[in-house]
């Protein structure tokens, strides 16, 4: 399933059900295949989001330096290995995620118009 986030202030912005879920579960909405934002309610939608993107880069962070407190030194010219979860590839991150829709629910509320899925 996609989540389709329309407003008359912006294009249409589609998520994969996962994603939209997370975002609408931040802001405190239910995961009801449609729903609305009125444009009272997005200015604490946009804190709620901006304030889980913080909180998640601040975990990051702290698991960051605990591994590094833990992590042995590395032997002269060793490469530090990568530990569990560590794929090498690129993560996305919640701010990534929630950029687009917090783009879409401030220009909605700069026009005073309803963000609907």
């Amino acid at each position: 399933m996609l989540y389709k986030f329309k407003s008359r202030a912006t294009a249409d912005l589609i998520m994969l059900e996962p994603n939209g879920r997370q975002l609408l579960k931040i802001v405190g909405k239910g995961e009801e295949p449609h729903g609305i934002i009125t444009a009272a309610q997005i200015p604490a939608a946009i804190e709620a989001l901006q304030a889980a993107v913080a909180a998640e880069e601040a975990a990051e962070r702290e698991q960051q330096a605990q591994q590094q407190q833990d992590a042995p030194a590395a032997q002269d010219g060793e490469e530090p290995q990568d530990g569990p979860g560590q794929s090498g590839g690129e993560v996305v991150r919640l701010r990534q995620r929630a950029a687009p829709f917090i783009d879409m629910l401030k220009r909605s509320a700069a026009e005073g118009k309803d963000v609907t899925w």
